[in-house]
């Protein structure tokens, strides 16, 4: 059992970090940091320890915050964060991602960065704003956002994003160029004859299978996907399932086959749990079969919502699985979903769940 597990939280008020047992039995909840600003994503660096957090607003600005002391001291930079004069200026950071010695920052407007000096100063990567498809991408509910960067664990030159409401897109050329992989994802708002265009999908979530890097799983505003191809080809796996919309998905840390997903009501049923009654489901057999697990979690009145960066697992044995509330509550499993419980209350609508374990 690894000495120190943390969760990272991001949060409407600031970042906050909970510090887990060896058991994962007694947390203790730090912050909030980050001056209380806006945090759309915390992430951790198992190898060195370091806390990245993004974040801010149009009042704030973006920036990209980080500790190199687990959260008792931060810096905050947003040099280069900025689109060319005459453009829609970036309000806010939404995702990070960390793989191959660089840091990947997504923002809103819709479009990447990277900082290969450790969050210190950034560079765009244009090609994905130009993309000809542009004029076509439309703000979700959130806005138009780049909420999710999935980084090729070996390839350094390959990389998905995901883009509300744009789709997902890939690079093969670490970002000189991109390829929309949405075929298969339909767009249930669109008239009947356009249900499956090239770009224009709302997509919630996308992760990677654990040591499988062509097996891709995607929570859409229209449904749940699996792609065995790398996303060039999606396949609904949302049968058996009380919903077809929903914001996170969570990938196991070690069986590829294994998905944790957090289904809500319905886009315009009010966007909380189905029945109010509050359950993650999971599946063993890459989304064929899908079981309800309940132990733990409230059965009645669970009126609250969980947004899409708000779900995490760990990589201990057995996974522990985690998510946030819109309503500030934290519930952890320590068995894979099996039995939960509540950990933290009373925080500020939570954004993001990350975990980082330190040896």
């Amino acid at each position: 059992m690894a000495a120190r597990l943390f969760l990272l939280l991001g949060t409407r008020k600031g970042a906050f970090i909970l510090e887990g047992d060896a058991g994962r039995e007694a947390w203790s909840l730090r912050g909030p940091f980050c001056e209380a600003w806006p945090i759309n994503h915390v992430i951790g660096d198992a190898a060195t320890g370091r806390i990245f957090a993004g974040g801010g607003n149009e009042w704030f600005g973006p920036a990209v915050w980080q500790s190199e002391d687990l959260g008792a001291s931060w810096t905050h930079s947003s040099q280069g964060l900025a689109h060319p004069e005459g453009e829609a200026p970036v309000k806010a950071v939404w995702s990070l991602a960390l793989a191959h010695g660089a840091l990947h920052v997504g923002v809103e407007p819709a479009s990447l960065f990277r900082s290969d000096d450790g969050g210190q100063s950034f560079t765009p990567l244009p090609a994905l704003r130009e993309h000809p498809s542009r004029p076509h991408w439309q703000p979700g509910g959130g806005g138009l956002i780049l909420h999710h960067i999935v980084p090729h664990p070996q390839d350094p030159a390959s990389l998905h994003v995901a883009i509300s409401a744009a789709g997902v897109f890939h690079t093969a050329d670490g970002g000189q160029s991109w390829e929309p992989r949405n075929r298969g994802t339909r767009q249930d708002y669109a008239p009947e004859d356009q249900r499956y265009p090239e770009v224009g999908q709302c997509v919630h979530s996308l992760v990677m299978a654990a040591g499988n890097p062509d097996l891709l799983y995607q929570q859409n505003h229209c449904g749940m996907y699996r792609s065995t191809d790398a996303g060039l080809h999606w396949t609904s796996i949302e049968a058996g399932l009380p919903s077809t919309f929903g914001f996170p998905a969570a990938a196991h840390p070690r069986d590829p086959d294994t998905v944790f997903l957090l289904p809500l009501n319905g886009d315009t049923a009010g966007r909380f749990m189905p029945d109010a009654s509050a359950a993650v489901w999971r599946s063993r057999d890459r989304g064929e079969n899908w079981q309800a697990l309940r132990t733990g979690l409230p059965q009645g009145n669970a009126f609250f919502g969980v947004l899409r960066q708000a779900m995490a697992v760990d990589r201990l044995d057995p996974a522990g699985v985690y998510f946030g509330t819109g309503s500030g509550e934290v519930y952890a499993s320590a068995d894979e979903g099996e039995t939960w419980r509540c950990i933290a209350r009373h925080l500020p609508t939570i954004t993001s769940v990350e975990t980082m374990v330190l040896p």
